[in-house]
């Protein structure tokens, strides 16, 4: 099956990349880390609130978007199948392990849906990527909240600790939002195998490409109770193209995707063209990793520099503390047209920053100075 898989993965990139000569188009160009060359002007807002790749998309899914455009009157059947089996084959999993969805979060709302008319419970670390926690709570599930440990990592011991025999969910999200901390490796394999005795585990890595660390996802076809999420918003740079998907096993996928009137149908033939073109653009997602690096080591320097203590991010985003900052953080953001999140946590004041550009990281830097 799997070498089926790889010649028809193989196939289907070489139809989506066959006639592309992408020339060296300066507005699709990626800068170079030490010369960047996408700026922003002085008038312009530089969006620094929601984790998204600021140089993408890439050459390949710009190409592939256009010419998908003068399909979108015909369903999108075909390349349904193939951006399933390009998923299953980076994954190393069966098609029947994948399920695609209009972002990870849709994703998350079906889980939540097919565990609501039992009842009980769910866990999740705090604070933590929540956005679909309020869904599951509508439909009368009870939130559960762990605080994060004092460095900052998810509690995966007190989270095990926590459950009982109506917890149907635990969450966990690896790197994690909004802190941007990693689970050690083995250390989140023990957790998976001890929590899926009891519950269903969802790992969320939307940011695990911005780490070398293994996905979880060689587990799903052993083990019914894992769901692995992963998106295409972040470093695929495809936030608004709405792509997500699971991988698990194929009698939770069946579960999962009875609950969608079209199964795997909700995403546009433009973006799931976008997608396939992604995937094959290994070039632009390596850069845009070295690029993220730099340029987060730049403002991590700089805002210790201001006395400002950051959590080690493994992500496109930074966490980092106000409490010894002097002036009205959120009021010079919004004085110089830059937008930031929130504070997440009251002790300490915890907030976070996405890592733009490198440009747009020295405006924001001269701004709070």
């Amino acid at each position: 099956m799997m070498q089926t898989n790889r010649r028809t993965w193989l196939q289907q990139i070489g139809i989506v990349t066959a006639g592309f000569s992408v020339a060296p188009f300066k507005a699709l160009a990626l800068p170079s880390v030490k010369h960047p060359t996408v700026t922003t002007t002085a008038d312009q807002a530089i969006r620094l609130s929601s984790n998204e790749n600021p140089y993408g998309p890439s050459p390949l899914a710009r190409e592939a978007m256009a010419r998908s455009i003068g399909s979108s009157n015909r369903y999108n059947w075909n390349t349904a199948e193939q951006l399933m089996a390009a998923l299953a084959q980076k994954n190393q999993v069966t098609e029947d392990n994948i399920l695609i969805a209009a972002g990870s979060t849709v994703i998350l709302d079906l889980v939540v849906q097919s565990f609501a008319a039992q009842g009980g419970n769910f866990i999740v670390p705090h604070p933590s990527y929540t956005n679909w926690t309020k869904r599951a709570e509508q439909l009368g599930l009870e939130k559960r909240s762990i605080p994060l440990t004092p460095a900052k990592q998810l509690p995966l011991d007190a989270m095990l600790a926590a459950m009982n025999s109506a917890t149907r969910m635990i969450y966990v999200c690896n790197p994690n939002n909004p802190t941007g901390t990693l689970c050690e490796h083995n250390a989140l394999l023990s957790f998976i195998k001890t929590a899926a005795k009891k519950a269903t585990v969802i790992v969320d890595e939307a940011y695990i490409d911005f780490t070398d660390q293994p996905s979880v996802s060689h587990l799903v076809a052993e083990n019914k109770n894992l769901i692995v999420v992963r998106t295409f918003s972040k470093i695929y740079g495809l936030a608004g193209a709405r792509t997500g998907y699971a991988i698990a096993h194929k009698d939770t996928i069946s579960r999962i995707s009875a609950l969608q009137t079209w199964a795997n149908g909700d995403v546009s033939v433009v973006s799931r063209a976008a997608a396939l073109a992604s995937l094959s653009d290994t070039g632009f997602v390596k850069q845009c990793y070295a690029q993220n690096i730099a340029v987060r080591k730049y403002t991590i320097e700089q805002l210790t520099r201001l006395g400002i203590t950051c959590i080690p991010s493994h992500t496109n985003f930074i966490y980092f503390s106000l409490a010894g900052y002097k002036k009205d953080f959120f009021g010079v953001l919004k004085n110089n047209n830059i937008q930031g999140t929130f504070i997440y946590e009251a002790d300490g004041q915890w907030t976070r920053i996405t890592v733009g550009t490198l440009d747009e990281m020295q405006r924001f830097i001269s701004v709070i100075q």
